[in-house]
Parts: structure tokens; C-alpha cells; sequence
């Protein structure tokens, strides 16, 4: 019960790290979104945005450090190997940047490429999603790589999360300004955790007039926006990930407590039987004993 109490806490600590993060993120969405409406047709020209020929793909998996929760680790490792061998399978190569001891130390074992490995932590900041976002961003800029698969679990509910993949990179200007969003928060009722979840709208492009004089092109200055809208993602992937794990490892103690109550009662009724067993046995034989007297 401590470790689920622990747990929930921590639960409620990657939340409040969400929602945090809100208006810095609606706010890039939107002055994005106002400068490709500027643009036009013009932002092809940027990296982040072209779509080239794949011959590699660089898949990064976000795990856990630690164990004792449940299938959490285990879906994850399976989904990015099943991935690994498809890609494989059509004569594309493929490494790993891997987020979480528990993948790494699979991935390691297992002889698997792997580029570059960080840890998780239980407390991710945007000062851990700007390693992994530089290494990827560099990774794609650089022609290592065509393609960045990130692989994360989304967090439904505190008994369900979901093994999930999108690619980071190349994006489409689309998948910034016509993305939804969801926030989760930790809630009580009847003594009970429970988790709501509010669909938030497509935040509305800012809107820059036709005689507004920038400082600096348009472009550079998107072109300069979308790490940052990439750090934010791999931030909230994180976020959302350890709020998985959380969630998991609050089930699996409150099964691990279930069941140490259950084999409790199972060993006490056997005691108890036993022990009966026992007693009437002794009675018997004093009643045979005075039986055989008389």
C-alpha cells in the first residue's frame, strides 16, 4: 500500500509536469501555425520538412529504469523489435537510440545497434528531452539517418497505457498546426484513484499582418521554431511514459498486495483446518482410551 500511495504521488508530480508545460507549447503551435500561414508554399525548403528517400530509420524507444511494473517494459521491447525486424525485412537499416535502462540493457544483451542510450528518470525535465532531441535532430540533419520512429507508451488510464509510435521526424507543417491535445489529471473519489481526461481543440493560428516588418525571414525564424516544437514533444513523451510506468507499478503493488492478502487468509484457513484436524483427532483417541477402560 506505501509503494501505491508512493506511486500516485508521483503520478500527480508527472501531471502538474504536463499541464506546466501547456502554454509554452499552445503558444509555439500557434505562432507556427501563423507563420506557415505567411509562407506558403515556401516551407518545403526547410530540413525538418522534406521528405527524402529511406535507407535507415533510427528508432527511439523510451523504457523504464526500473522493473515491478508489470508488462510496462515487456510491450514496449516487443513493439520496437517487431518494428526493427519489419524494417529489416524490406532492406532498410535500422539502429536504436534507446531511453531507459531496462531497453538498453535488452537491446545490449541481444547485440541490437544502438546509436546512443540515455536513462529515463522518474522526474524528466526539458533539460533531459533536449539530449535526446539534439542527438536525434543531429542524427537526421547529419544524412545519418532518413527517418526517427519514437516509441512511447500513452497513458489512457492508472489501469491501461498503450504502446504507441509516431515519427518525429520528417513532419508535415500539418501534424503542428492541425494537432489536438489531450491533458490527464489524478483524481479521488470514494477513497478510489481515478483519472480524467479533457480532449483540448487545435489551438487557432496567430495571425500576423500583411505589413508587419519581421527582424529576421520568416523561414529562419520557423526553421528556428521546430526543435523546439520537438524538444516539447519528446518531453511530453517522456512525461507521459513515466506516467505509464507509475500507473503500472501502482496496479502491480496493489496485486502484489492483494495476493499477500489472499495467500493470508489461504494459510490461516489452512492453519485453522489443521489445527481442528488435530484436536478432534486427540478427542477420539481419549474417548477410544476411556471406551476400552470401561
Amino acid at each position: 500500500m506505501a509503494m501505491k500511495l508512493v506511486a500516485a504521488a508521483k503520478v500527480r508530480r508527472a501531471q502538474d509536469a504536463v499541464l506546466a508545460t501547456r502554454p509554452f507549447s499552445e503558444t509555439l503551435q500557434s505562432v507556427f501555425g501563423g507563420l506557415i500561414q505567411r509562407l506558403g508554399g515556401e516551407t518545403v525548403d526547410l530540413p525538418l520538412l522534406t521528405q527524402r528517400e529511406v535507407k535507415k530509420v533510427t528508432l527511439c524507444v523510451i523504457t523504464g529504469d526500473r522493473g515491478l511494473c508489470g508488462g510496462y517494459n515487456t510491450y514496449m521491447i516487443r513493439k520496437s523489435e517487431a518494428r526493427y525486424k519489419e524494417l529489416i525485412k524490406q532492406g532498410v537499416e535500422v539502429d536504436f537510440v534507446l531511453v531507459g535502462k531496462k531497453g538498453n540493457t535488452y537491446m545490449a544483451r541481444r547485440k541490437y545497434p544502438i546509436r546512443k542510450s540515455f536513462d529515463t528518470g522518474q522526474n524528466p525535465n526539458a533539460k533531459d528531452a533536449l539530449k535526446i532531441s539534439e542527438e536525434l535532430l543531429s542524427t537526421f540533419l547529419s544524412g545519418e539517418t532518413d527517418a526517427i520512429e519514437l516509441f512511447y507508451t500513452k497513458f489512457i488510464n492508472l489501469i491501461a497505457s498503450k504502446p504507441s509510435v509516431r515519427t518525429l521526424v520528417p513532419f508535415s507543417a500539418s501534424d503542428i498546426t492541425q494537432q489536438a491535445d489531450e491533458v490527464f489529471q489524478l483524481t479521488s473519489e470514494s477513497g478510489d484513484f481515478s483519472v480524467s481526461r479533457t480532449e483540448l481543440d487545435v489551438v487557432e493560428p496567430q495571425e500576423f499582418p500583411n505589413d508587419m516588418i519581421f527582424e529576421q525571414d520568416p523561414l529562419q525564424i520557423v526553421n528556428a521554431i521546430l526543435p523546439l516544437y520537438i524538444n516539447g514533444q519528446v518531453l511530453r513523451t517522456l512525461q507521459e511514459s513515466v506516467a505509464s510506468e507509475l500507473a503500472a507499478r501502482m496496479q502491480s503493488m496493489q496485486s502484489a498486495s492483494d495476493n499477500a492478502g489472499d495467500l493470508a487468509k489461504k494459510l490461516s484457513l489452512e492453519y485453522n483446518r489443521a489445527r481442528q484436524s488435530a484436536v478432534t483427532q486427540e478427542l477420539l483417541e481419549i474417548v477410544s482410551g476411556a471406551a476400552a477402560l470401561d
